[in-house]
């Protein structure tokens, strides 16, 4: 690792050399709006109501980054707690009403988005409803317009490759022309799998509480970025390892 990195924030972790990116594609909770705080307490609220009873440290550990689908399979299959219809609907108007009075955009990402050369777009666990909301909410809308990806639109999510390679096929860039910006484990390890280069990022305000610096490096990813605003520095980097 360099100087200019070390205080760009960044954090080397591979030097091999994939061709050039052609394509950023960002998760949106966690790496585009801050919002993992507000969704994991609203889960927590959801299971209390099923009659179970799960951690913040155990949620944020088993289910950053995962579908509500592939959430409420696991609380059926490892906890014996049922979620009923009308519990994941009063979640979906209770987290919507908590984004339109406190979601924020992560700390920079506009300005970062303006700054990068390369086309982008949003691959996420969440439904298109609230991707499109969150990112109506945070004045990011416009960035992505139509270039939205879902874990809807594939068979399996995340830690599954599918929806990387799904958003990579649809914009017409091959997966190992791709930079993926991931906040997750599941995350992290579904961009690896798919053939992407990845960057993990650390700077949500839930980063800390779910202790994601040591899980994600662990991962290995490509990099590491704690601030957004260094994003396009993130990918010179990656570009300047490729040659």
């Amino acid at each position: 690792m360099n100087a200019t990195a070390e205080m760009a924030g960044l954090t080397s972790q591979r030097t091999d050399g994939p061709q050039a990116c052609r394509l950023v594609i960002f998760d949106c909770d966690g790496v585009l709006v801050d919002s993992e705080p507000i969704a994991v307490e609203l889960l927590l609220e959801m299971i209390s109501a099923a009659g179970g009873e799960i951690t913040r440290e155990a949620a944020y550990e088993r289910f950053l980054g995962c579908s509500l689908s592939k959430i409420v399979a696991e609380l059926e299959d490892r906890h014996q707690i049922t979620v009923t219809a009308g519990l994941l609907e009063s979640m979906r108007v209770g987290l919507y009403e908590r984004f339109k009075q406190e979601l924020q955009p992560i700390h920079a990402v506009g300005e970062a988005l303006s700054r990068l050369e390369q086309p982008f777009c949003v691959a996420s666990s969440s439904q298109p409803e609230r991707i499109r909301l969150s990112l109506s909410l945070t004045g990011l809308a416009d960035r992505f317009a139509s270039n939205i990806f879902s874990a809807t639109m594939v068979r399996h999510g995340k830690p599954a490759p599918d929806l990387f390679l799904h958003a990579a096929a649809q914009m017409g860039v091959e997966p190992h022309a791709c930079v993926v910006v991931e906040d997750s484990p599941a995350g992290v390890t579904a961009a690896k799998r798919a053939g992407m280069r990845v960057i993990g990022f650390t700077g949500g305000s839930h980063a800390a509480p779910a202790g994601l610096d040591a899980k994600v490096r662990a991962l290995r990813p490509d990099l590491m970025l704690n601030t957004m605003d260094r994003l396009p520095e993130a990918i010179a980097e990656l570009e300047a390892a490729r040659r």
